[in-house]
């Protein structure tokens, strides 16, 4: 038998079958691809997302901590507002108490002035001048409210103390004395603020502040050195020595 024919089918067949098999395989390869693709394409979407993920993972740590963080202030913030007003209430109560205590202590150094008035005007007759004006800015500063309470009260005190200093002291200057129809300019001497003398310029005339007249009274001449003396150690013109004035007599004379 021939089998040339057979062939020639068989041939004839597989030429007519590759076609048909090759389509599907290039659709197949072209879906794969395909596939490919939007796999790659998700992947890539999958990985924005991660990353978005992240991003959104970090804000949110950060918002927690910045939200931790202000609550923390504000728990700060909420505890010195309560120191503040604890402060703020303390102040007032002392305001309360300095108001309470002027009501008191604005009286009594009203007081303390009038003493100090009263015992200048009782006192030796010495610097009047000065001791009038110093007076008087007490009594004008009494009334002013720009000057705190501890101000007018240290500055009275620093009058008394100068007061005081006067009894410790010897101290002379020139001046006028009152005289009849006038003043004449002499030598004051202040011993303390036990004896008040006075010399003529001339050193001819010596006198003394009776206190119990509340006038002055003339020396006898043997009072004029002693004073003269004296009013050059007050001046530091001559060195401290031994003074021999005129006061035990004085003191008896002024008792009788």
């Amino acid at each position: 038998m021939n089998q040339y024919p057979t062939r020639l089918f068989a041939g004839v067949l597989l030429s007519l079958c590759l076609p048909l098999n090759a389509a599907p395989l290039d659709a197949a390869l072209e879906e794969s691809q395909q596939l490919a693709a939007e796999a790659k394409a998700s992947q890539a979407r999958i990985e924005q997302l991660d990353d978005a993920t992240r991003q959104m993972l970090t804000e949110y740590r950060n918002a927690v901590q910045q939200a931790e963080a202000l609550k923390a202030y504000n728990e700060q913030l909420v505890e010195l507002t309560a120191a503040q007003r604890k402060e703020l209430d303390g102040f007032q109560r002392q305001l309360d108490s300095i108001e309470r205590t002027q009501e008191a202590v604005a009286p009594q150094m009203g007081r303390m002035i009038e003493v100090l008035e009263e015992f200048i005007a009782a006192d030796l007759p010495f610097l009047p001048d000065e001791r009038a004006d110093r007076l008087a800015s007490l009594q004008d500063m009494q009334a002013r409210a720009d000057v705190s309470l501890a101000e007018k009260y240290r500055r009275i005190l620093e009058a008394y103390q100068i007061e005081s200093d006067y009894g410790r002291t010897l101290e002379a200057w020139r001046g006028e004395l009152p005289v009849e129809g006038g003043s004449r300019s002499v030598e004051f001497l202040r011993l303390g603020r036990t004896m008040l003398y006075y010399q003529t310029l001339d050193a001819h005339e010596s006198g003394w502040w009776n206190p119990k007249t509340r006038a002055w009274e003339i020396l006898d001449g043997s009072a004029r050195r002693p004073i003269t003396k004296a009013i050059a150690i007050a001046r530091q013109q001559q060195a401290p020595t031994w003074l021999e004035l005129p006061i035990k007599t004085l003191a008896k004379e002024a008792a009788q």
